[in-house]
């Protein structure tokens, strides 16, 4: 995927604002994915090492022509400074847009505070110059706190018409149905493409925390389970191998995660190590277990720092926990400041740590009895599905990939 992408609004990050977000993350990861990406804005600066910022003081909202060309406009009088302030837009932007493949406009298509912005890029539409989308996230017409400040005619009903050969995107179904009042367009032309959240960033993963989670997939584990513990066969690792068998047969994307390396006191932890890689081809679940202590660092077993086991708290979805025998269970007491149900082992110490608060099973129960009771728990945890829910569906890496490329790369522009 290669191509020049612009993106234009008034303003662009630094400056804090909800559409500034969406630029700062749809600008990174365009060009992480091979595209020229070049933000225009009115105010802003270089947010981006791989992201070209162009200034062009005139399509800031707040410039000085614009809030002076604004009063007569919210008078209902187009004058010549609104004109010659219009042309002088274009004429900015069109050595900008002139090889680019496609250009991405923030509201200045459906908003009225730089009015002779939106002429301008009607004007650009109007040439053919790019595959032009209007992003919409508000509209002028439908806010009666803009009342006052609109009228009939040119250019106030620029923001209330199809622009001719524009793909309409907007960031919700409740926006899409907004704007399907305002603009009569068929639903079915109007794009959905919402905002979301960057994981790894709003969760603060160590640098090491998010290569495992990129080497392993993690993000995509549904669900995540923890076993925080050393190799050794009081820890009844084996148990956790056999639910996990039995839990791919519902959750097929079941990742367990085993953190700690063998036991150092007992040489025999190699050995029960290697049994335990043989019962997991044995069933069939080698994409499903990780044992971070084989993830090779340097050509040397990886060594995870507190850090890195806190960050995988907060990524997991449960504590998985079967031990023969314990002193206290402090990860119990761990999983509860993570806020993530525990299923553990009916054994004292896990009591007395967890109280009444953790699903414990017998040892002598079946793999299959307590893969049902995680199911069961899952299935009904509305945590565990709404994260699912941002995971699949609002994540900035899915958006991106699922919808943002597809759209830059094949424009649906409207045609009337």
């Amino acid at each position: 995927m290669t191509g020049k992408v612009v993106i234009i609004h008034y303003a662009a990050p630094p400056v804090v604002g909800g559409v500034e977000s969406t630029i700062f993350h749809h600008a990174r990861f365009l060009s992480e994915a091979g595209y020229q990406v070049v933000v225009v804005a009115g105010r802003g600066d270089v947010f981006h090492p791989q992201v070209d910022f162009k200034q062009v003081p005139e399509i800031d909202s707040r410039h000085p022509e614009v809030l002076e060309v604004g009063k007569s406009l919210a008078q209902g009088r187009v004058t010549q400074a609104f004109t010659k302030l219009r042309d002088r837009i274009a004429n900015s932007l069109r050595p900008i847009l002139a090889d680019a493949h496609t250009c991405m406009v923030h509201n200045a298509i459906t908003l009225h505070k730089n009015l002779p912005l939106t002429a301008a890029l009607r004007m650009i539409a109007n040439e053919k110059l790019t595959k032009m989308i209007a992003w919409c996230h508000d509209f002028a017409w439908q806010d009666q706190l803009y009342a006052s400040d609109l009228h009939t005619g040119y250019p106030w009903k620029l923001l209330r018409r199809v622009w001719p050969g524009v793909t309409y995107v907007v960031v919700s179904h409740h926006r899409q149905e907004r704007l399907v009042e305002l603009m009569q367009l068929p639903k079915e032309k109007i794009q959905v493409v919402t905002p979301g959240v960057d994981i790894s960033k709003f969760l603060r993963l160590t640098p090491l925390t998010l290569e495992l989670v990129e080497r392993l997939n993690l993000f995509d584990a549904a669900p995540l389970m923890l076993l925080p513990a050393r190799i050794t066969r009081r820890k009844n690792i084996e148990f956790g191998i056999q639910v996990v068998a039995s839990l791919v047969k519902s959750f097929p994307k079941t990742q367990l995660v085993i953190t700690g390396p063998p036991g150092p006191h007992n040489p025999k932890n190699i050995a029960y190590l290697q049994e335990l890689v043989a019962l997991v081809e044995t069933f069939g679940v080698t994409s499903n277990i990780t044992f971070l202590y084989q993830q090779k660092s340097e050509g040397e077993p990886l060594q995870i720092t507190d850090d890195v086991i806190a960050d995988l708290y907060r990524l997991s979805d449960l504590l998985f926990f079967p031990s023969y025998r314990e002193g206290f269970g402090i990860p119990v007491l761990e999983a509860g400041l993570s806020r993530i149900p525990v299923f553990a082992s009916d054994i004292p110490p896990v009591r007395e740590s967890a109280g009444s608060w953790a699903q414990l099973f017998d040892l002598n129960d079946h793999p299959t009895d307590v893969a049902k009771k995680i199911i069961v728990c899952l299935t009904n945890d509305p945590t565990y599905q709404l994260k699912r829910r941002v995971v699949d569906q609002f994540s900035w890496q899915n958006i991106v990939r699922d919808r943002l490329i597809p759209l830059v790369e094949h424009p649906e522009g409207f045609e009337m």
